[in-house]
């Protein structure tokens, strides 16, 4: 079946993830949408925008405000053949169906010992930058990463939004797939007839030779805007772009670190126990004898998430990343 999209496109990252949506859709009517708004309203971000028009009441389903209900009902369609996919409004609202998340969606397959697949996709707009107030700005993504069972994706771009989305729906294991709200206005060219077989692998964004800096998702512009401003102070920073969460591919970065010397992660979740502490560790683990200075993290607090006017302050910017490969360089 060919894209509703022509072949190579400038569109915005929230086009991107309602064609890859409608493409899949079209392919095969196994795959249905379900969640709060997606259907009459077409998501509070136009994500499902058009899809119930096209396909239909009994494949786009407004459901009620209860995500318990909303994931459970889920596993119930993908235990009988049907691909879910499941709508979390805000990333905050994702917490009442948390239980189901980690006792059934990623049980189920282990239970039955492969008897049942479960080919479910989570979609969770997530992260600040928008305004917003708590329960609207969060960034859960490093409880899911510790749920064994789980595929844990982050997309940073239009491109990368279209083929790991339907690379997601394809595969039959679960997928919580974590949407970057704040950049889903940028755009970006899109070739929709581009394989997406290596789109969940980490992928490197930039060259460079003082520093590797590792990030994902919102964070991405960010870190390749502090590479650029780098470059003109006369540093060279490596970028790399994880898109996998979990599990994750970081052969990459490692031997990167072990060209560089030094490593700087990026993201807007808290610092504690997160997944900037696993890249750390893991790399520490496997390229010890070559970092020249200690791994350094710029993270969010480990406070809940700030009113509007202080979320400046509290995400990761152009000025904390410059920081921190100094620190890291200079050490």
């Amino acid at each position: 079946m060919t894209s509703t999209a022509p072949n190579n496109s400038t569109m915005t990252l929230a086009k991107a993830l309602n064609t890859a949506l409608r493409d899949s859709m079209a392919e095969d009517n196994k795959v249905l949408m379900m969640g709060e708004d997606v259907g009459k309203l077409g998501g509070v971000f136009r994500i499902t925008d058009g899809l119930l028009k096209d396909f239909g009441e009994h494949r786009v389903m407004d459901t009620p405000l209860a995500e318990s209900g909303i994931v459970g009902t889920a596993v119930g369609l993908a235990m009988r053949g049907y691909r879910p996919i499941v709508e979390i409004q805000f990333d905050g609202f994702v917490f009442p169906g948390f239980d189901q998340i980690v006792s059934q969606v990623a049980k189920v397959t282990y239970r039955s010992q492969g008897a049942w697949k479960m080919p479910l996709v989570i979609r969770i707009p997530f992260g600040g930058g928008i305004g917003a107030v708590e329960h609207h700005s969060e960034s859960p993504e490093s409880f899911f990463c510790h749920i064994a069972g789980l595929r844990v994706m982050a997309c940073s771009n239009a491109s990368d939004g279209y083929h790991m989305l339907r690379q997601a729906i394809a595969l039959d294991d679960p997928v919580v797939f974590f949407e970057p709200k704040r950049r889903y206005w940028e755009k970006g060219l899109v070739d929709v007839t581009a394989t997406s077989e290596h789109s969940l692998r980490t992928v490197l964004r930039r060259t460079g030779t003082d520093c590797t800096v590792v990030s994902y998702g919102p964070s991405m512009a960010v870190v390749l805007a502090a590479a650029a401003a780098a470059e003109t102070e006369g540093r060279s920073l490596e970028v790399f772009d994880l898109r996998s969460l979990s599990p994750l591919d970081l052969d990459p970065v490692v031997e990167s670190v072990r060209k560089t010397g030094h490593l700087v992660v990026v993201s807007e979740a808290p610092r504690e126990a997160s997944i900037t502490s696993e890249i750390a560790a893991r790399v520490t683990e496997e390229a010890f004898y070559s970092l020249q200075a200690p791994v350094i993290r710029v993270a969010g607090f480990d406070t809940p998430y700030p009113p509007s006017r202080l979320e400046a302050d509290y995400l990761p910017s152009l000025d904390k990343v410059l920081e921190a490969v100094d620190r890291c360089v200079g050490f």
